[in-house]
């Protein structure tokens, strides 16, 4: 893979997860705020949803500079914690901090605790960026 194609790709991948973290966002003030919750629960599920949607879209440009096979039809967390564990260590664990944070407590659970959220959202930017310098 040339420089030029691999720097379409970090463009691609990484435009497309500034838009879902975007989006997130702006779902995320319609959930309101009281003190240290957020108010409305679907509004904060679907933020974190989207959130973390986007680290898997950076991630999957990311493992697709690095020569990973790309796997057909739906990748779960173990392909993306497979991956990242014979390739970078360090973002291995911001993925499965942002898995746990994200999908498990905002998504399913419906957390509605403003320092988990934001600190999931932290995380999220931190493999956002990384991979844009890579």
């Amino acid at each position: 893979m040339s420089i030029e194609e691999k720097q379409k790709i970090k463009e691609h991948y990484y435009t497309e997860a500034i838009r879902y973290m975007n989006n997130a966002k702006e779902t995320l003030k319609k959930a309101g705020k009281d003190g240290d919750f957020y108010e409305d629960r679907k509004y904060v599920r679907t933020a974190t949803g989207t959130a973390y949607n986007g680290v898997l879209i950076a991630l999957d440009g990311y493992l697709l500079i690095k020569g990973v096979e790309r796997k057909k039809g739906r990748k779960s967390i173990e392909y993306y914690q497979k991956s990242l564990s014979e390739i970078d260590k360090k973002l291995l664990k911001y993925l499965n901090s942002a898995y746990d944070t994200l999908h498990l407590s905002g998504y399913y659970d419906g957390n509605l605790s403003v320092k988990v959220i934001l600190s999931g959202f932290e995380v999220a930017y931190e493999i956002i960026n990384k991979i844009k310098t890579k």
